[in-house]
């Protein structure tokens, strides 16, 4: 099977969210990368190290059969020549729950590779409390 390029580090996360939506995990591998030192931590569980542990902990997940809907709020992104790391919040609606959850912090890096942007490390963790409100900063002057 042929693995998508990903040309940047948000194609790589638009891609890594879509196959978390679709329950795919052929998908949400090919955008990880093919290195054993990949990290993975859901939230309230174990560092998850190298590709096996990655793929074991995300069948397990998908085989859960709910499906899931993210909308992410708060996006920080801090993009490099090689390395990415991006911060979100990830509001997940699950299919037939009845109650809101608060958000998921979630850090994402993501590595330029000779096969474009794969992810490396994906920190999810819940969010204490909602997130403000999505505002515009005004910037911050020096004098």
């Amino acid at each position: 099977m042929e693995r998508t390029i990903y040309t940047t580090p948000q194609d790589a996360e638009t891609a890594f969210y879509a196959a978390l939506e679709k329950a795919d995990l052929d998908a949400m591998m090919s955008v990880w990368a093919d290195d054993e030192e990949i990290i993975c931590v859901h939230p309230g569980g174990v560092r998850l190290c190298g590709v096996d542990q990655v793929r074991a902990a995300w069948r397990q997940i998908f085989a859960s059969g709910q499906t899931l809907r993210i909308r992410l709020r708060h996006h920080q992104a801090l993009n490099g020549v090689t390395h990415a790391v991006h911060s979100v919040f990830e509001e997940i609606a699950v299919s037939g729950a009845t109650q809101t959850q608060n958000p998921v912090i979630a850090t994402n890096i993501y590595m330029r590779t000779g096969n474009g942007w794969r992810m490396v490390v994906h920190h999810a963790s819940i969010s204490p409390a909602p997130p403000e409100p999505d505002t515009k900063r005004a910037p911050k002057t020096l004098h």
